[in-house]
């Protein structure tokens, strides 16, 4: 069935079970909005490859980087930048807002600070933020649909400064969000703390995707299995893959390389289906996810988060 007569169908629905009968609580399902225009990012803000046409054209390693002092400092500077507007974006969402606003929201605060917003035109996305509501898992696009008392959604913040990104997000609570939905957020953070807790130099970056999923399963959920975490730098996306589940991906931790870790979490199946804008991937059994991510750099000892905020 078309994905949106599918929403249209079916999205005055509220209470939703598993197969397994666990209940999971009471929600919206969200369906696609109106977007607006594109907004312009000024001649002044340096930019990267794709601005224009859409297309990635950085040189990209064929291997995990192991980045220098300098190529550090600027991951730094561009994760604490990322972190920061995060958490202002925090501080402005509220019951009412719609997604459209975030966007406006997140590509000044990027300007403010001298700052591409990564995502915009990013293999043709059009907005400057994702921003994922209910059983939209990822890459949601901002639209005109106001955040409603009970929704969580998770804003995902890549910013493009001096020359390289910075990534991270988080999954927030809007107003009064039932028990079931509280507990998937709390899980999915937990699941990303404790596979940063394990990461250091020699470890196998398999070991990520093991530890992640068998916390979701002794938490009660599962993890979506087609978004992985990824290497960052001067590109967006790069080695290593950074699989959130059981997995043979081949290679060690050392010190000095950059990627995210960004587990989602769902309260009902694994399955998901991207809807006709190519982009917005959505849960097949409406069942809410919940995302958590932060830029980690591995150092001697072990992990430093990046884009954490204290």
């Amino acid at each position: 069935m078309n994905a949106l007569r599918f929403f249209n169908k079916i999205q005055n629905r509220s209470l939703f079970w598993t197969k397994q009968k666990k209940k999971i609580g009471k929600y919206k399902i969200v369906a696609p909005g109106n977007i607006t225009a594109k907004l312009e990012v000024p001649e002044y803000i340096k930019k990267p490859s794709y601005f224009s046409n859409g297309i990635p054209s950085e040189d990209v390693p064929n291997y995990p980087e192991i980045k220098n002092a300098g190529q550090i400092k600027c991951m730094r500077e561009s994760c604490e930048l990322a972190a920061n507007i995060l958490k202002n974006v925090g501080e402005f969402i509220e019951v009412g807002k719609t997604t459209d606003d975030i966007d406006v929201f997140v590509f000044h605060q990027c300007i403010k600070y001298n700052a591409y917003p990564s995502p915009l035109n990013y293999k043709n996305f059009p907005k400057s933020v994702c921003t994922s509501v209910n059983n939209v898992a990822c890459h949601g696009i901002p639209d005109d649909r106001p955040l409603e008392d009970g929704d969580i959604i998770n804003i995902d913040i890549t910013i493009f400064y001096n020359g390289y990104h910075g990534d991270c997000s988080k999954t927030f609570l809007i107003g009064n969000v039932d028990t079931e939905g509280r507990d998937l957020v709390e899980a999915t953070e937990i699941c990303l703390k404790e596979a940063i807790q394990i990461c250091k130099p020699g470890v196998l970056f398999r070991d990520i995707g093991a530890c992640i999923n068998q916390k979701a399963y002794n938490l009660g959920f599962q993890v979506i299995p087609c978004f992985i975490g990824h290497g960052i730098g001067h590109y967006f996306h790069g080695p290593p893959d950074i699989y959130h589940i059981g997995n043979n991906y081949p290679g060690r931790m050392e010190a000095g390389m950059t990627f995210t870790i960004e587990p989602i979490l769902t309260q009902g199946s694994e399955m998901i289906e991207i809807l006709e804008d190519e982009w917005t991937a959505v849960t097949v059994d409406n069942a809410r996810t919940a995302q958590f991510e932060h830029t980690i750099l591995i150092t001697d000892y072990g992990a430093d988060i990046l884009t954490k905020v204290d």
